[in-house]
């Protein structure tokens, strides 16, 4: 079975942090590229970071740079996202995806994180 979780959201307060993890089953991760999405309350979903495989190499969007970290354990099949000097606006539902060229798409169900005073 193909299987993405995400877990580690919460309610934080500005400044505070976050570790969200996304576990894979059912495919080794290894192969996979791994993005980081989010989709604030009635806005569109964006790209949040990803990280390649084989060569790990990272990429973030302008917002979350030098806050956000991407990560990935392969032997755990597990990619991460530490989030630090968290803001209002980054409040949202965060998704984990992987992509590989011989394969679709998976989407986990999502983690909400909440960034509020």
């Amino acid at each position: 079975q193909v299987q993405l979780v995400e877990s580690g959201g919460g309610l934080v307060q500005p400044g505070g942090s976050l570790r969200l993890s996304c576990v894979a089953s059912g495919f080794a991760l290894t192969l996979y590229t791994v993005y980081w999405y989010r989709q604030p309350p009635g806005k569109e979903r964006e790209l949040v970071a990803q990280i390649t495989s084989v060569s790990g190499s990272t990429k973030y969007t302008d917002p979350v740079k030098d806050r956000f970290t991407i990560s990935r354990d392969n032997a755990k099949n597990t990619a991460y996202l530490q989030m630090n000097d968290l803001k209002p606006e980054d409040t949202a539902m965060y998704y984990c995806s992987t992509k590989s060229v011989g394969d679709r798409a998976y989407w986990g169900q999502g983690t909400q994180v909440t960034v509020s005073s």
